[in-house]
């Protein structure tokens, strides 16, 4: 399969923390969720053999929990921030080895790679995460698996490279259609909380300060950041469209991941859609 077919078909999808962990109680994953979801991929790659996708999840309440004492995504200098660092790598493998080894028993040849063995940041912004094992998992019909994990930093020293981040470093390089964005929430919700259907780079000032805040412990900034780096992603890319949504409701990932369900969750994207 060559570069331009992969592009082509390429869609990111993440499980969020929230939705695979419980991260208001430490180091609890959520096996049946996770069982669900994979399912959900399996039965939409073997209805839709073309479909290509790179997964990513979040790390909930193995690595929030673990950096938070830390404080390692502000940086990591001390011996014990050191020490730190290590634990907050330990615990979002633990996570991952569970969502590798669920996916993989359900038939999903998910291939997991961690990202702290290449990712390097300059104050928080991945410059370099190492390509090629993404590329060559794709030309032979493997599923990527990306997380949250920690990465040498130029200025801190270290730091925690969110899932986020990998998409918005990987989308230069690789150029998905579509990201999709899976939570417990049904999308990014206003102060009333009504999901907001879409958001534009020149919309998002008006909603900026109304996200709702993240459920638990998220030292990685909670809706509001995820909404900024998928306007700075869309920005960048504009034939890339986002989608924020729940993944609480069964069958919804996989009907989303074969094209229906198009107005569920908020999208983002660099123009309002045009009402035919």
């Amino acid at each position: 399969m060559d570069k331009e077919a992969v592009s082509r078909n390429l869609q990111f999808v993440k499980l969020g923390g929230s939705l695979i962990t419980d991260k208001t109680r430490a180091y609890t994953p959520k096996r049946d969720v996770i069982a669900r979801l994979a399912e959900e991929v399996r039965a939409a790659l073997e209805a839709e053999p073309d479909l290509r996708l790179l997964l990513g999840h979040g790390s909930g309440s193995f690595g929030h929990w673990a950096a938070e004492p830390y404080g390692t995504e502000e940086g990591v200098t001390t011996p014990a921030e050191w020490r730190g660092y290590a634990e907050v790598a330990a615990a979002a493998g633990r996570l991952n080895r569970i969502v590798t080894d669920t996916f993989l028993d359900t038939g999903v040849p998910v291939l997991s790679l961690q990202p702290s063995a290449s990712a390097r940041c300059r104050d928080g912004e991945v410059t370099y995460l190492s390509l090629r094992p993404i590329r060559e998992a794709l030309k032979k019909g493997l599923l990527p698996l990306v997380y949250g994990d920690v990465a040498l930093d130029d200025v801190r020293g270290g730091t925690i490279a969110s899932t986020e981040d990998l998409f918005v470093y990987l989308a230069d390089a690789l150029h998905p259609t579509r990201i999709l964005l899976l939570g417990r929430v049904a999308g990014v919700l206003s102060g009333d909380s009504e999901v907001i259907p879409s958001i534009t780079p020149e919309s998002y000032p008006r909603w900026r300060e109304v996200f709702s805040p993240s459920h638990g412990v998220d030292v990685t900034g909670g809706m509001a950041d995820k909404v900024a780096r998928m306007i700075h992603l869309v920005r960048a890319h504009p034939g890339t469209s986002v989608r924020i949504l729940t993944g609480t409701q069964p069958g919804l990932l996989r009907r989303v991941l074969l094209g229906d369900a198009r107005d569920i969750g908020t999208s983002i994207l660099t123009r309002r859609p045009q009402l035919l």
